[in-house]
């Protein structure tokens, strides 16, 4: 790939279509992954179900028969244990099993790209390609700093390998490193498409003082002479809608999810996303509309269990029941990844503040988005705890962030404390 100069790329300038759109598909699917992996946790079981029959169907799997994403991953693992130590066939299934993940929000695929690469997965110096990979599976377990150390190992090899670039950036904004992730965002920009570009950037800028700045500027990259496929767009509508929601522009806001959700293979992330701006929104059978036939991924059946609690509806002591088994299978697994939604579920459902607290403060130890902090504001507040809040409040004042429902929830605390 041919680079082009860093001026082209300036955000106070123009642009035109992306120059490398096969790139930047690839590495917007490693990005959105990247978001996926901040926000979905494993679905689980509290305890082992044993068939009585050989014949009872456990479970119908995500890959059918006649998908051909699901065929062409089938032939690539054949291929696989036929050449186990072809590196260029085991990275193809590794990001074929992680675009699974983002798609259909099943963590065990990073699972079975973790397998595909176990040649190399523990090797003193993995080549760079299997140590992003390995960075990126790390991220979705949000083993961040171990995830940033390959990145950099990668980057220490291969400089120009957008790629990691962008997974490092994305591991930064999670971890509220804002200054390091735009920097990031720099380095990236002369070696990728301006779509790629604009997207880092702006992502950054909009949960660091630039909200409508960021706005404004994606906006443009969207416009009917820029040549965006589905993916890219729905990506790009997703971002948009984000930063609308959290200027308070609703109507703006709900036309941008909407235009996200029009596009094919709508992820668990977008949904996610759309649902918690409908229940902010007063919408709850809108969340019972969108989800009810989405409960496999946890965050999902969270979501419709708070649209089912505000309508009162029969199923909710069911999914309360089962997401209570789900959380606490995690626990015992010793997974971390599902703290900011289980920290919600005591808040929310089961009303126990006290534990929401405590999840959400380990939560923000090692994430640190606007809905982690919203999160710990929120149960600080239910708990009586204004103080339990005070990281999130020092961690605003520096990052700037523009978000009108933390903006309320800061407004109480301090009307609480006065």
């Amino acid at each position: 790939m041919t680079p082009y100069k860093i001026r082209c790329w300036n955000p106070d300038r123009g642009h035109h279509s992306p120059k490398h759109p096969s790139h930047g598909r690839v590495l917007l699917g490693f990005l959105l992954v990247a978001l996926l992996a901040l926000a979905m946790p494993a679905p689980s079981l509290a305890t082992p179900f044993i068939p009585k029959d050989d014949n009872t169907v456990l479970e119908h799997l995500p890959l059918q028969a006649n998908d051909p994403a699901g065929k062409e991953l089938r032939d690539l693992r054949r291929a696989l244990a036929i050449e186990p130590g072809n590196l260029a066939l085991a990275e193809k299934v590794a990001q074929r099993d992680i675009e699974q993940t983002r798609r259909d929000a099943d963590p065990r695929y990073l699972g079975y790209a973790e397998a595909a690469l176990a040649q190399w997965w523990k090797l003193p110096q993995p080549p760079a390609s299997v140590l992003v990979l390995r960075a990126i599976v790390r991220q979705a377990n949000h083993e961040f700093s171990a995830a940033l150390l390959d990145l950099n190992a990668a980057l220490a090899v291969e400089p120009r390998n957008a790629q990691a670039l962008l997974t490092r950036a994305s591991i930064q904004q999670a971890m509220g490193d804002y200054a390091a992730a735009r920097k990031t965002c720099f380095a990236l920009a002369p070696l990728v498409s301006e779509f790629i570009g604009y997207a880092c950037l702006t992502s950054v800028m909009s949960v660091n003082g630039e909200s409508a700045r960021s706005y404004a500027l994606l906006q443009r990259v969207v416009n009917p002479q820029v040549v965006l496929d589905s993916t890219q767009r729905q990506w790009i509508e997703g971002l948009l809608a984000e930063m609308a929601a959290r200027q308070g522009a609703l109507t703006a806001a709900d036309q941008h999810y909407r235009n996200a959700l029009a596009g094919n293979h709508v992820d668990s992330y977008l949904l996610a996303s759309y649902a918690d701006f409908l229940l902010d929104a007063g919408r709850p059978a809108d969340v019972v509309r969108l989800l009810r036939d989405r409960t496999r991924a946890d965050p999902l059946l969270l979501r419709l269990a708070l649209a089912e609690r505000t309508l009162r509806l029969s199923t909710l002591a069911e999914h309360v029941t089962a997401l209570g088994a789900r959380f606490d299978a995690s626990r015992l697994r010793g997974d971390v990844v599902h703290r900011r939604e289980q920290a919600r579920f005591e808040l929310e459902l089961r009303h126990n503040p006290g534990a929401a607290v405590q999840l959400a403060r380990d939560n923000w130890a090692v994430q640190r988005e606007p809905a982690d902090a919203r999160v710990l504001l929120e149960a600080a507040l239910a708990a009586g705890e204004p103080a339990a809040a005070a990281p999130v409040l020092h961690w605003l004042a520096e990052s700037r962030l523009q978000d009108a429902h933390i903006t309320a929830l800061v407004k109480k605390l301090q009307d609480a404390t006065s």
